[in-house]
């Protein structure tokens, strides 16, 4: 361990400095961009140099932190569907789910699907991510996961959409049709948690496009908005509150508790009555998302 950190840091010095940061890693792959970098004492890793976004940071000194406030909204997931046996995760950035996950749950099966190889091989190598004979990762585009598992009469009691690029939601992933095809994979008491945005014209295309397949969901808020749903309807406030009770000990150590998950629980913001679902045929995320 030693020798790996301090070939690590020998070779940061042959990379430059980036906004004050100390850039560790740098490639172009089949994709995007990737760069992995330093500073104030956390490693992140982003799509693209010029964007602000980060998807997936970690502690150096700490790996129980969980320092994207999005992945502490994830967990709410577990107040619907406490005692999962198996998980699907699309989107593995640093494989930062998995492994909070994998602690939880240390003897159930999850499946990472992650478009570009170049981004599992940077999560193993600079994130920690372990595969192990439980956890299966699976580099091929998330939709057509999908669509394989639901010939292979695949199911899943927890389905983590958690698929960015640099700029927005791959636009194939937003669209009616794929929730359609996600909530077919889903048990019947499955629960659906999305990673997505928090504002703007693409919020309001996303809500309504969830509610015209989920009906009813919750918004859990907090700077970043996960969207929780779950395939045969809200449970009662006290069923949530009793997963609360069950998965408490374990959320504490990753810095999220009750006291502060389960005031967020929330419908979503109205959205405008002639706001546009997302379809197959209709799905301009970027340019809802103000990008292009």
């Amino acid at each position: 361990m030693k020798l790996k950190r301090a070939l690590l840091l020998f070779c940061c010095s042959l990379l430059p400095a980036w906004g004050g940061a100390v850039v560790i890693h740098q490639e172009k792959s089949l994709y995007r961009n990737i760069l992995v970098y330093e500073e104030r004492g956390l490693r992140c890793m982003k799509f693209g140099i010029h964007d602000s976004g980060r998807q997936s940071c970690i502690s150096l000194t700490d790996p129980d932190t969980l320092v994207l406030n999005y992945t502490r909204l994830v967990l709410s997931a577990l107040y619907l569907q406490p005692a999962p046996q198996n998980i699907l995760i699309i989107g593995l950035g640093g494989g930062t789910m998995p492994g909070v996950l994998r602690k939880i749950y240390p003897d159930i099966p999850i499946d990472c699907v992650e478009i570009d190889q170049a981004v599992v091989n940077v999560a193993k190598t600079f994130f920690g991510f372990a595969p192990d004979p439980r956890i299966q990762v699976f580099v091929e585009d998330g939709r057509v996961f999908v669509k394989h598992a639901l010939k292979r009469q695949r199911r899943y009691d927890l389905i983590l959409l958690d698929a960015f690029d640099h700029i927005s939601v791959p636009e194939h992933m937003t669209t009616r049709e794929f929730l359609q095809e996600v909530k077919a994979l889903l048990q019947p008491q499955g629960v659906l948690v999305a990673n997505t945005f928090a504002s703007g014209r693409l919020y309001d295309a996303e809500s309504a496009t969830y509610a015209a397949v989920f009906g009813e969901y919750f918004n859990v808020q907090s700077g970043n908005r996960v969207v929780l749903a779950k395939k045969d309807g809200l449970p009662a406030d006290l069923a949530i509150r009793q997963g609360a009770e069950r998965v408490e000990p374990h959320l504490r150590r990753f810095g999220a508790g009750k006291e502060w998950l389960l005031p967020l629980f929330a419908p979503p913001a109205p959205w405008p009555p002639e706001t546009r679902i997302l379809t197959d045929q209709y799905s301009p995320a970027n340019l809802l998302n103000g990008r292009y």
